[in-house]
């Protein structure tokens, strides 16, 4: 039990293929109600898909684990309709400070930019987050959630998978068309199909301590390489929703995980932290206490037919840097549109092997990255130690040494630049709005009362237009953005201006500030295709209608 929350406990229901004595079907299955698969089940759902989700338990997580929601989640989750409760709920923040013993030697902003809806960074603890996506699965009438029921067995075949359920009141059996696997990092529905992941593990040992404490810390990320109060090792220490402070202490790899988790052990270690930062007598009390070790390590493939594995069943890294859940919240983002063209016949099922080409390029780089943070977190040899040592007392008055300091490269979005389902540049653009980049964000005002570019973007294919008097706009070209909306695959043509209102009804955004002018290099005439997970697909000078169907075509494996 936790001081500060009280877990839901989530209605068990005797499933009807257990009342009717049948075997049921349904188009996707979900297995996995984590972050991951609750994302998944959602976004897939109010996209007009029937969904079922099971779930082996009948709450949300339990005790400590994901903290760190990213920007480029965050927006995910806006594009679902979950965010603002997280925003509201968590502890928002964007700089991050860096010690060495007790010396300050570097420190980053991870949103310098003005006129960004979402921060770079919410800490929240994951009980939460999972407890928002199930209200909100909640109000989709085509998303099924069934608690406590454990899938036992999965036979795979070519144009569907059969699974068999376990319950409370016994097993039942169900086909699916599709099964995306989002049962964690030990998956057993990737060991029942024999799959394999390959990495790393690292021998070295965490100790998570949440503690209950209210104190004036700003809402910063802090963290020490060999401080006095823990010496030859590094700590962490961040705010979370309710004064719940995390603390990750480094043990090594020779700790006794069960001495180290007892309260007269660990109680010592946080007396120590605040006496050093002024606080020695200030009242706490231990929330939850664990131990943890890791390791880096990816699924060669993320699908195998009809099944697709997303999140830690996919790939794992190491929580340096905030990885996990961001990147899986990333890799729903990444398949539901995908999956949602395939399912209702409008691309071709090898759209699904660019998921594992785009998110196995995800998973690499965050494996690279988290993989060169923890060596560099925790050198494993003489060596390695004094260079990072080094860097280190560089590092507060040298440039060069800042960009050597490595406590953790934090969650960002990848830039899917080399994905074959862009189309090349043929026009100069400056900024980073380059086919493949995840879309900034800017201010805008619309007709229907939205005010931020993203919550305008996503979930069809869109062409944003630009121009500077959205009034002034030509019959051709209106009649050429028209034509593009009858596309079979519903893009929808969007009017970026200055000011006015386009004619025929068209959909206007307002630039307010100029701010997607400046991120996206526009000029009049400009011409972006953006994909359903606000990805840039490609962009031209000026508006061609057969270079943006081919575009399309392109960019759903139709050409």
């Amino acid at each position: 039990m936790l001081s500060t929350y009280q877990y839901p406990k989530f209605e068990y229901v005797r499933p009807p293929e257990l009342v009717d004595q049948r075997d049921g079907h349904y188009p996707v299955v979900i297995v996995g109600a984590g972050p991951v698969g609750l994302t998944t089940a959602i976004d897939l759902a109010q996209q007009g898909q029937q969904v079922l989700l099971l779930d082996n338990d009948d709450t949300v997580s339990i005790g400590s684990r994901g903290v760190c929601y990213a920007k480029r989640a965050l927006e995910v989750l806006d594009r679902i309709g979950c965010a603002d409760e997280m925003v509201e709920k968590g502890v928002s923040w964007n700089v991050g400070r860096t010690f060495f013993h007790e010396e300050e030697v570097f420190n980053f902003n991870l949103c310098p930019q003005p006129d960004h809806l979402r921060p770079g960074m919410i800490n929240l603890q994951q009980y939460y987050l999972e407890d928002y996506l199930v209200k909100r699965a909640r109000e989709l009438p085509n998303l099924e959630i069934r608690f406590k029921n454990n899938v036992i067995s999965v036979n795979a075949g070519d144009d569907r998978a059969m699974l068999r359920v376990e319950t409370p009141d016994g097993a039942y059996s169900l086909m699916t068309d599709w099964l995306v696997a989002a049962d964690g990092a030990r998956s057993p529905i990737r060991h029942m199909l024999g799959l394999d992941v390959e990495g790393k593990i690292f021998m070295d040992r965490f100790l998570i301590a949440d503690v209950v404490m209210k104190v004036e810390y700003p809402a910063e990320r802090w963290f020490w390489f060999d401080p006095p109060f823990h010496p030859n090792q590094s700590v962490l220490l961040h705010r979370q929703a309710d004064n719940v402070w995390r603390i990750d202490f480094q043990l090594g790899w020779d700790a006794d995980p069960e001495e180290e988790k007892k309260p007269e052990n660990v109680i010592p270690r946080i007396e120590a932290m605040l006496a050093a930062r002024g606080k020695e007598n200030l009242p706490f009390e231990l929330e939850w206490v664990s131990v943890y070790t890791f390791q880096c390590r990816r699924m060669n493939r993320f699908n195998h037919g009809r099944v697709l594995f997303i999140g830690d069943a996919a790939h794992q890294v190491s929580p340096f840097g905030a990885r996990g859940a961001n990147s899986g919240i990333q890799d729903a983002d990444n398949l539901v549109w995908k999956l949602k063209l395939v399912m209702d016949g409008k691309a071709p099922a090898t759209l699904l092997d660019t998921y594992t080409e785009e998110r196995g390029f995800a998973a690499d780089e965050n494996i690279l990255n988290s993989t060169r943070s923890t060596d560099f977190i925790t050198p494993k040899s003489a060596a390695s130690k004094t260079f990072r040592n080094a860097v280190l007392s560089l590092a507060e008055h040298y440039p060069f040494a800042r960009a050597l300091v490595n406590s953790g490269r934090l969650s960002v979005p990848s830039f899917l630049t080399e994905s074959r389902l862009n189309t090349p540049d043929a026009d100069a653009f400056a900024g980073d709005m380059v086919p493949g980049a995840p879309m900034d964000d800017a201010p805008i005002e619309t007709a229907g009362g939205q005010k931020w570019l993203l919550h305008a973007a996503g979930n069809r294919f869109q062409v944003l237009y630009a121009i500077e008097d959205a009034a002034a706009l030509d019959a051709a070209t209106v009649t050429a953005l028209r034509t593009l909306e009858d596309s079979a695959l519903e893009i929808e043509p969007i009017v970026v201006a200055a000011r006015g209102r386009a004619p025929d009804g068209l959909k206007t955004l307002i630039d307010t500030k100029g701010r997607v002018r400046e991120r996206y290099d526009l000029r009049p005439g400009t011409v972006y295709l953006v994909r359903p997970d606000q990805h840039v697909a490609a962009r031209w000078r000026e508006l061609d209608p057969v270079k943006v169907r081919a575009a399309v075509a392109r960019a759903t494996c139709n050409a």
